[in-house]
């Protein structure tokens, strides 16, 4: 990064300063910059943006939104801090910038990281580090761009939270997980309750009735004999049971009696 020492207050034409190539930020609300540029037309811009020189030319570093405002309020100068930062720290500057200042929404965040780690050609433990995060927060916010483009537009155009997006990745299908943000956004589901409808979509569906087996007249005979046989057994062995069947339209009922004492022939 860049030291103190090494920065310069001066102004500058805001015709010549020239965009940030790594600017994360991509949507900027026209009535946040109006609002700021009747600000600085009554107060003046209180902090100045950061530009670096390179080849004779200024690229802004920070301070896009005031930039903006300053174009939009009819400054023709404007004050600057001037630092030799690298092409690199000019990025990593701007991305932090805006994510401290909560100016960028989740998914310009993740697309910023991925460009930086494109760029510089390095791992997500060594991009964490230079950015101050952890390797989990970072990780966690690239995997937010498995969304589609479709889902990641609907997701902020309706307010969803990262918390609602990070639930949705828990489903791979695409169609899925589209009924299921449709249902999301139609419903007004928080969290919790998105959560709770990703779970029922994956638990397996019960069968509306169970199965009963059909018995056949066969079944049936097979029953009656296996009475039979528990009786003609125990007459065999001394016990004097007894068996009576009726028969009607309906059922068929049979009763066993066996008595309590038996007596047994010597």
């Amino acid at each position: 990064m860049f030291s103190k020492d090494k920065l310069k207050l001066t102004r500058l034409p805001v015709s010549k300063i020239l965009p940030n190539p790594s600017q994360p930020r991509k949507i900027f609300h026209e009535d946040e910059l109006r609002g700021l540029a009747q600000s600085i037309v009554e107060n003046g811009l209180l902090q100045p943006v950061t530009v670096r020189r390179e080849n004779g030319q200024y690229y802004l570093v920070a301070g896009e939104r005031r930039l903006r405002a300053c174009k939009l309020a009819g400054l023709r100068d404007i004050p600057v801090i001037i630092s030799d930062c690298e092409p690199e720290d000019s990025a990593v500057l701007a991305l932090l910038e805006n994510v401290q200042r909560r100016d960028l929404q989740m998914f310009e965040q993740a697309n910023a990281i991925l460009s930086l780690l494109r760029e510089w050609q390095i791992t997500q433990e060594e991009a964490a580090r230079r950015l101050g995060m952890s390797q989990s927060y970072l990780a966690n916010k690239i995997r937010l761009l498995k969304l589609s483009p479709e889902e990641q537009t609907e997701i902020i155009e309706h307010k969803l939270t990262e918390r609602h997006a990070r639930a949705l990745l828990r489903v791979d299908d695409i169609e899925l997980r589209q009924r299921i943000l449709r249902s999301v956004i139609t419903r007004g589901l928080n969290v919790a309750q998105t959560e709770e409808l990703i779970s029922e979509a994956f638990r397996p569906k019960e069968k509306s009735r169970k199965v009963r087996r059909t018995f056949v007249a066969k079944d049936i005979r097979l029953f009656i004999n296996t009475i039979d046989h528990a009786v003609d057994a125990m007459k065999t062995a001394g016990i004097e049971a007894q068996t009576e069947r009726k028969e009607t339209e309906e059922y068929i009922e049979c009763v066993v009696r066996i008595p309590k004492l038996t007596r047994v022939q010597v």
